[in-house]
């Protein structure tokens, strides 16, 4: 799915295995491992019948990366009579031999068909995958009800068949009698009620100088809207930067001109290597930076109005460039994934786009990142802002959380954890194997606000005044840049431990066992048993609870079953009220 990532869209709202091993992914996977799909897809469509399926029921490949120990990491659609059910999937880890190593399942499809898993009864058995409403029609309604005209379009608007499942929320037996209040994440499942044909509607516009991207579930027999969401997610020469001193950037000599690309880190893509443009303060990415000298910036903000490339208008490029850089080095040295989708495609960043523009996003149309100046803010262009929009990268090439929902809460958190980590890895020097235990500061948004307050704590995400510190059933209503905020405590505190005394914004109240204060495991083992589960395991639908069963299985693959990793894993989550505690 197509999607843009921003961080700051609901602050500016507000504003205005055993021993320890390195979780060591491969290069890009060669032709011949790619080919290992081919044998995956027939053990998994000769194993149909053992779950209950018929044969109308198929599997599409989405994607492939590379995993762990030359593995190859194989996502699925599940199909019915050709198209794709939303939200289904299977991940599925591939040995070099071709055999499933493991598979991580979202299974919404059981009710279609005739094979005995079709719990929802002859309802479904016949269900029909022919719409009533072509595809330009329902572009045409979608387009129609945002009150916009094509002409204001970047990219093209798409419309994808598919059948929807409608979920539904229900208690498990043993919470039956609960109260709400008492309700725990592992308290509750998803089942499908329903399902109806669609078109996935992907609209991509610009309306005057702001994005305008969203995803909407059309009915495919009557058009009405089924669901919406926001799809905009938010969040050497040498370079004087604003927020990091004097860096050295790599760049290319053309001629007599030196350009901000970076021959060492990417391929292929727009440029043939990461790169930056210059927006010039239009809604298009703009040409690659260019100059005679190969010293870039003043280190000062930009002076809204004035020059994009001169000395001050360079600088907001020397902050994108350096943030590239360190996100690239700390994903490739410390856990071997090159660049965003593991292939080394080289991406972009897009300076000055807008006017005044308070925001900065991610673009998987165009697999590259767009930072605005800012107005209430800063330049957008802070360390921790560019490894937030760049992991969204990550995301789009990997699980592709479905950006609404409790999913759209872990997409939003995993691009804030990835904040902190790039900020980590930058301030320790940007090079090195491992991720440093300090360097970074636990908020998101700190140096691009004029006054220091930040736009999220990861420690305690309440202190915004929006964000919720633990789950709860409302959990999945609230916008996605605050239902980030439970995830992003469980991962503080895996990282560096919590507080037993009460009065501490590092205290949870639903640590019961012993000791009352959970005791952390560094911020290098907490990334990599994170990155395993986000990249191997986590599909587009994974929740809270589904996101906790998967780390603890990522811990345990790393650690050991009866690793202290594991046991961290599952105190963090219980404390933030997902799953039960433990003792250590």
């Amino acid at each position: 799915m197509n999607v843009t990532l921003s961080l700051l869209a609901a602050a500016l709202g507000a504003a205005l295995a055993g021993p320890a091993q390195a979780v060591s992914l491969m290069a890009p996977p060669s032709v011949a491992k790619t080919q290992l799909a081919g044998p995956v897809v027939a053990q998994l469509t000769s194993e149909r019948a053992t779950h209950g399926l018929d044969a109308d029921h198929g599997f599409k490949i989405a994607v492939q990366h590379p995993g762990v120990d030359d593995t190859l990491v194989i996502r699925l659609h599940h199909t019915y009579k050709g198209v794709r059910v939303f939200g289904s999937e299977s991940v599925v880890v591939a040995a070099p031999d071709g055999h499933v190593v493991s598979e991580s399942i979202a299974d919404r499809r059981s009710g279609l068909g005739k094979g005995s898993a079709n719990a929802l009864g002859l309802a479904t058995a016949d269900f029909s995958v022919k719409p009533r409403l072509t595809a330009n029609a329902a572009v045409s309604a979608v387009t129609k009800k945002l009150a916009v005209t094509p002409r204001a379009q970047v990219a093209p608007s798409s419309a994808e068949l598919i059948i929807y499942p409608e979920m539904r929320t229900v208690r498990t037996a043993e919470a039956a009698t609960k109260a709400d209040s008492e309700l725990n994440a592992l308290d509750v499942e998803e089942l499908v009620a329903g399902y109806q044909l669609a078109w996935l509607v992907r609209t991509r516009l610009v309306v005057g100088t702001k994005p305008l991207y969203r995803d909407t579930v059309l009915s495919a027999l009557d058009g009405h809207v089924i669901a919406e969401w926001n799809a905009l997610q938010t969040e050497a020469g040498v370079g004087h930067s604003q927020y990091n001193g004097d860096v050295p950037l790599n760049t290319k000599l053309d001629g007599k001109t030196y350009k901000l690309i970076d021959p060492t880190r990417g391929t292929g893509g727009t440029y043939g290597a990461i790169a930056v443009t210059n927006a010039n303060h239009s809604t298009k990415s703009g040409d690659v930076y260019s100059s005679a000298t190969n010293t870039w910036g003043d280190g000062k903000q930009y002076i809204s109005g004035g020059s994009t490339t001169n000395a001050n208008g360079q600088t907001a490029a020397v902050n994108a460039m350096w943030g590239m850089m360190n996100t690239y080095d700390m994903l490739k040295n410390t856990l071997g994934w090159h660049s965003l989708d593991g292939k080394d495609t080289a991406t972009f960043i897009a300076a000055h786009v807008s006017t005044a523009y308070d925001n900065a996003y991610y673009d998987d149309s165009c697999r590259c990142m767009y930072i605005g100046d800012g107005s209430v803010f800063n330049s957008l262009g802070s360390i921790d802002v560019i490894g937030h929009e760049m992991s969204h990268g990550v995301t789009a090439a990997t699980s592709n959380l479905i950006y609404a929902g409790e999913s759209g809460g872990l997409n939003e958190s995993n691009s804030d954890i990835g904040g902190e980590v790039v900020e980590a890895y930058a301030r320790a020097g940007g090079t090195g194997t491992s991720i440093p235990a300090s360097g970074n500061d636990w908020v998101l948004g700190k140096e691009i606000s004029k006054n220091a307050t930040p736009l999220r704590w990861m420690y305690k995400p309440s202190l915004d005044r929006s964000s919720p510190d633990a789950w709860s059933s409302m959990l999945k209503f609230l916008d996605v840049h605050y239902s980030s905020g439970p995830n992003n405590r469980m991962f503080y505190f895996l990282a560096q431990g919590s507080n037993g005394d009460p009065a501490s914004e590092m205290y949870s109240k639903y640590l019961k066992k012993v000791p009352a204060a959970m005791t952390g495991i560094g911020l290098e083992k907490a990334y990599r048993i994170w990155f395993k589960a986000a990249t191997t395991k986590f599909t587009s639908t994974t929740n809270y609870a589904d996101a906790r069963n998967k780390m603890v299985e990522a811990a345990q693959e790393l650690y050991g079953k009866s690793s202290k990793e594991a046991t961290a894993v599952t105190r963090a989550y219980a404390a933030i009220n997902v799953g039960a505690d433990v003792d250590e």
